[in-house]
């Protein structure tokens, strides 16, 4: 088993562990930060798919600024103070039961379906039929900027006129008379 190997079933059960402990936990705050271990394991699964930009992005954008915004909205908003209350009515727990039913039969679909996915090769190891680790430039800055301001020169100006009228109108209604 090589160090990738390692580090992506390590990254996978952290990922599936915080998951699991956003769900869990009674706490808003803790769940926000099982959170953010979540985003840092995907993070590491894009560094692992030579994506380096999007691991960055993923850091900066979620773990960073969202994640960080909604534990301070969680604090301020004091949501940890009050009990959950104790009764629910039978309705709620009925969709509750038929949503994670649902969920469950569309896991056990893709884990069948997953199966036809992989084949073994010739040291009768399991790999994916499709899916090959690539060494390239597919996931670096240098190839995104290059089709960012060559191909999508256009919308990607657009979009930067779009969002600077969004930050002048958000200003102009926060301002005060």
């Amino acid at each position: 088993m090589s160090i990738t190997e390692i580090v992506f079933w390590f990254l996978s059960g952290l990922a599936l562990v915080s998951a699991i402990m956003v769900l869990l936990s009674k706490n808003p705050v803790h769940s926000v930060l099982w959170l953010i271990a979540v985003f840092f394991a995907i993070s590491g699964h894009y560094i692992l798919l030579n994506a380096q930009f999007l691991a960055i992005v993923n850091l900066i954008v979620y773990a960073g600024a969202i994640m960080v915004l909604f534990l301070f909205v969680i604090m301020l908003m004091n949501q940890g103070s009050e009990p959950e209350p104790r009764s629910k009515s039978m309705w709620i727990k009925m969709a509750g039961a038929i949503s994670g039913g649902s969920l469950l039969l569309v896991m056990v679909a893709v884990i069948r379906q997953s199966a036809n996915l992989v084949v073994r090769n010739e040291a009768n190891d399991i790999v994916p039929k499709e899916a090959v680790a690539r060494v390239g430039d597919i996931g670096l800055i240098e190839k995104l900027g290059n089709v960012l301001f060559t191909e999508y020169v256009v919308p990607f100006e657009i979009s930067s006129v779009l969002f600077l009228s969004a930050m002048v109108g958000a200003v102009v209604i926060g301002k005060k008379e």
